[in-house]
């Protein structure tokens, strides 16, 4: 069995093939995996860090802004799309794969378009429920479209083969015990505790209104909080320093990158977050009720739609960034606490009923009827 996994881009891309390529793995030790990604991409490095051959090819995206830099940086991605395309065959032709499995992100397209030139078979997975771009354009092609929930289905044309597959996740992120993850961070178990973070290079909006909310509440509550600021982000410790808060106090963590999620997310009692398919992959693996604020600076709107989808199924709350603050924060965590928790039991339940934590057995399957064929 020999598996090519093309995605990049963004961590949402990338950690769903190298789930799928560790699961084959571990089913298939005499497997062969290549991950092909974007030259110099964040792949390139999580990739070799998981121990998996790389290939990159010269791609790069499309600007939708309009101005004369844009128009630049579109001419150079056309002349990268013939490059990406004669590297992409050689690198089919040399690897000789019975399958071809993209995650998203713009390198996959050219990639994917050589290998249904070359007949070799392609599954595109799409983690969001408002599947993007390149989807729309490979899905014709594809053997199948793998979606996430029943919402993608909707947006995507009525011929095309689909499967809801969910979206594969880490297998530690539910490994952890409330009681065995608060011991491992050093925090009180006893204690709520409140995890957020705005993605690995942070969220401004999200980084004032928790900055906020700690200055305000965490002399009068007993709440854990820890916190994720991002790469972008760097005065986050200084702004709570300047309100007095003690930023060496046992009940506060705070980190630019939060590196321990799975001891983190089973140590929450709440999750504060953006709403990109992996996080929400994550919190409905681990049954974590959340307040997911979409990020209105991604393609498509896609988060705001992500999040609506456990929103609709009663399984979170949601705070468009616009209308964001600190009071209306607070008062959404009080919500969701008050009467010894029944927001959040209900969330944690509905989260479980939906939750697809099979993900990589069903696209292995997948895989394995297609091969056979």
């Amino acid at each position: 069995m020999k598996i090519v996994f093309v995605g990049g881009g963004t961590a949402g891309h990338i950690n769903p093939a190298l789930a799928i390529a560790d699961y084959v793995k571990e089913k298939n030790p005499d497997a062969e995996i290549l991950y092909v990604g974007a030259k110099g991409g964040m792949e390139e490095e999580l990739v070799k860090k998981a121990g998996y051959k790389f290939e990159g090819i010269t791609i790069s995206g499309f600007s939708r802004k309009i101005s004369f830099e844009s128009l630049k940086k579109n001419i150079k991605t056309l002349k990268n799309i013939l490059i990406s395309s004669i590297e992409s065959q050689k690198i089919l032709k040399d690897f000789k794969p019975d399958i071809c499995i993209g995650t998203g992100g713009y390198v996959s397209g050219p990639f994917l378009r050589q290998a249904g030139k070359l007949r070799i078979p392609f599954l595109v997975h799409d983690s969001n429920s408002y599947p993007g771009i390149t989807t729309k354009l490979l899905a014709k092609k594809a053997k199948k479209v793998l979606i996430v929930n029943k919402e993608a289905k909707k947006h995507l044309p009525k011929n095309i083969q689909t499967e809801i597959t969910g979206t594969p996740v880490r297998k530690k992120i539910s490994s952890y015990t409330k009681e065995e993850a608060c011991k491992k961070l050093n925090i009180n178990s006893k204690s709520p505790t409140i995890l957020s973070f705005g993605g690995s290079l942070g969220s401004k909006a999200i980084n004032t209104a928790i900055a906020s909310l700690i200055s305000k509440h965490f002399n009068d509550t007993d709440y854990n909080f820890i916190h994720g600021f991002g790469k972008k982000q760097k005065p986050f410790k200084e702004i709570l320093q300047s309100k007095n808060i003690d930023i060496k106090s046992p009940r506060l963590i705070i980190k630019e990158y939060i590196d321990s999620m799975p001891e983190c997310m089973a140590a929450a009692d709440l999750v504060i977050c953006r709403a990109g398919a992996t996080t929400l992959s994550e919190l409905q693996t681990s049954q974590k009720p959340a307040i997911l604020i979409p990020s209105p600076n991604v393609a498509e709107n896609h988060q705001y739609y992500n999040a609506m989808a456990l929103v609709n199924e009663n399984a979170a709350s949601i705070i468009e960034e616009k209308d964001l603050t600190e009071e209306k924060l607070f008062d959404e965590i009080l919500k969701i606490f008050e009467n010894d928790g029944k927001i959040a039991k209900k969330y944690s339940k509905n989260l479980k009923r939906i939750a697809i934590t099979d993900s990589c057995e069903r696209i292995y399957d997948i895989i394995k009827k297609i091969i056979k064929n």
